[in-house]
C-alpha cells in the first residue's frame, strides 16, 4: 500500500486475543480508530468535547475493514493512515495494519465519516481549515467528490 504517510505502532495485548490465538476481529476496529486519532493529533486536529461546543461535530458513517492474515499476542502492529477522499460533507480515512517486523500485510480499512452541526445533527461541509491542514500533512491535493460518499 502507498500514500500513507502516518504511522503508530502498537503491540497486541493478551486481553485482545481470542480463544484462537489471535486478536479477535472487533478489535481492529479499534486499532483503526487509534491510527485515525493519532492522524488527527498528527495534523493538529484533535477532537474533543470542547470542539464539539464550537461546531466540530464528525461521526463515523461507515467502517469497512477486510481481514488478511491475523494478528497475535505480542506482535508489534504498525497501523498507517490517510485521508484519501473528500465530500460534501464526509471524508475518507484509509488504513492499513501490517506486522511491523516482516511487513506483512494483516487488514485494511476504509472509514467514511460524516461532519454534522452540532446541535442540529445534520450534516455541514466538511470545514477548509480541516481540509488545509490534512493537505499541508499530506504534501498533495486530497481529491474531492461533488456528492457525498
Amino acid at each position: 500500500m502507498k500514500g500513507f504517510r502516518h504511522k503508530t505502532r502498537l503491540r497486541v495485548r493478551n486481553y485482545e486475543v481470542d480463544w484462537q490465538g489471535i486478536v479477535h476481529n472487533a478489535i481492529y476496529l479499534e486499532y483503526f480508530e487509534i491510527g485515525r486519532m493519532e492522524y488527527l493529533r498528527g495534523i493538529g486536529y484533535i477532537p474533543d468535547m470542547a470542539s464539539i461546543n464550537r461546531g466540530s461535530r464528525v461521526v463515523l458513517a461507515r467502517n469497512e475493514i477486510d481481514y488478511i492474515r491475523p494478528a497475535r499476542f505480542d506482535d508489534l502492529l504498525e497501523i498507517e493512515t490517510k485521508v484519501s477522499l473528500v465530500g460534501t460533507s464526509s471524508f475518507v480515512f484509509e488504513g492499513v495494519i501490517s506486522i511491523h517486523k516482516t511487513k506483512k500485510l494483516v487488514a485494511i480499512n476504509r472509514a467514511v465519516h460524516v461532519w454534522l452541526h452540532p446541535s442540529g445533527g445534520y450534516p455541514v461541509p466538511v470545514p477548509q481549515r480541516f481540509l488545509r491542514k490534512v493537505e499541508k500533512y499530506e504534501r498533495r491535493e486530497i481529491p474531492r467528490k461533488i456528492n457525498d460518499l
